[in-house]
């Protein structure tokens, strides 16, 4: 088969040569676009990142496409109706980073808490006044954790070092878990009124759009810090800057933002499908977002270790040999293993 490792990273690359004794792979250290789709026409598996947006035009593109082996646990980024129409199998990588995202929410959270960043710049630049750097300590406070999956967990486990309270939401509560891990289930509008800290852990899915917005925000207590290292849209960053803005929010660490390629790469901007799809309003308040002072934004690295990036690539060759094997493992949409088939050009 003919393999296309895209968004993937050069000390990536020695790992997939297991790969090529049986298969023809090919690399690419950029998203996936419609500007170097041609490039893989031929491409029977492939496997991106969280940054190619795999959607009905994209795919049209790759007529002889059998596999999308995601190095991702979400799938937010791939048309997976597309792919169940047109007998394309979807696989990720469910279990990575349970740890890894767990530290970086109290990466966040300890450097908001003690003002770890403004603090080392300014003795960076030879001042040591410790004026406007009194922090807030973690014991005692409470926790709200927004979805208890397995990051959500691990978040949990690690909140009852620092000597903190947890109260969690989620739509399929796991009593024996709480009950392990000490904290109870409430409602998410019971969750927010009595949180210090509100974490979300929860997927990108219709439902949990803007599921934090000017609504949500009024129920927090005035002066609660929110961590986002989930998917961008679960928070409304326009309702987000207003609660800034009021003080009802004192401060905000955000690994995700909803537009967050494009405010990477500022020139997509000024692409032509860029205009078309993007909310512009949203990427306006990402932007807007940066500049608070109070708001600390990380790059998308909540996962980024190098034990995660292990675990990744490992199982995403795995589930590349198990489909070529005609068993698919992690499979979140099934198709056909058998007979590549050309399905040639589409107008869906």
């Amino acid at each position: 088969m003919k393999v296309a490792m895209v968004e993937i990273e050069q000390e990536e690359r020695p790992a997939c040569a297991r790969l090529e004794p049986g298969h023809e792979v090919i690399y690419c250290d950029t998203p996936l676009t419609i500007g170097n789709a041609d490039r893989f026409t031929g491409a029977e598996v492939l496997s991106p990142f969280v940054d190619s947006q795999l959607d009905v035009g994209l795919l049209a593109r790759l007529p002889r496409l059998r596999l999308i082996a995601t190095r991702s646990s979400g799938v937010d980024h791939i048309d997976l109706d597309y792919c169940a129409a047109h007998g394309i199998t979807v696989c990720n990588v469910p279990d990575y980073g349970d740890s890894t995202v767990a530290e970086h929410v109290f990466a966040l959270l300890l450097c908001l808490a003690r003002h770890t960043v403004d603090a080392a710049d300014r003795t960076r630049r030879g001042g040591f006044s410790r004026s406007g750097l009194r922090g807030f300590e973690l014991q005692g406070k409470v926790l709200g954790v927004i979805g208890t999956g397995r990051i959500g967990r691990r978040v949990i486990e690690i909140a009852h070092g620092f000597g903190m309270t947890v109260v969690a939401t989620d739509i399929r509560p796991d009593r024996a878990v709480a009950q392990r891990w000490r904290f109870r289930y409430a409602a998410l509008e019971d969750v927010l009124s009595v949180a210090d800290v509100v974490t979300l852990h929860v997927p990108a899915t219709a439902d949990t759009v803007h599921l934090i917005s000017d609504r949500e925000f009024a129920m927090m207590k005035t002066g609660v810090v929110v961590i986002n290292t989930a998917r961008g849209p679960v928070i409304d960053v326009a309702a987000l800057i207003r609660a800034l803005s009021q003080r009802r929010v004192a401060a905000a660490g955000l690994d995700v933002l909803p537009e967050e390629p494009a405010v990477r790469e500022e020139a997509e901007i000024f692409h032509h499908r860029i205009l078309a799809e993007r909310q512009l309003k949203t990427l306006v308040a990402d932007h807007v977002l940066l500049g608070f002072p109070n708001v600390l934004v990380t790059p998308h690295i909540a996962y980024y270790t190098g034990e995660a990036l292990h675990r990744i690539i490992e199982t995403t060759l795995s589930n590349i040999e198990a489909f070529a094997g005609g068993e698919p493992r992690n499979v979140v949409v099934s198709a056909p293993v058998s007979g590549a088939r050309d399905r040639g050009p589409t107008t869906d």
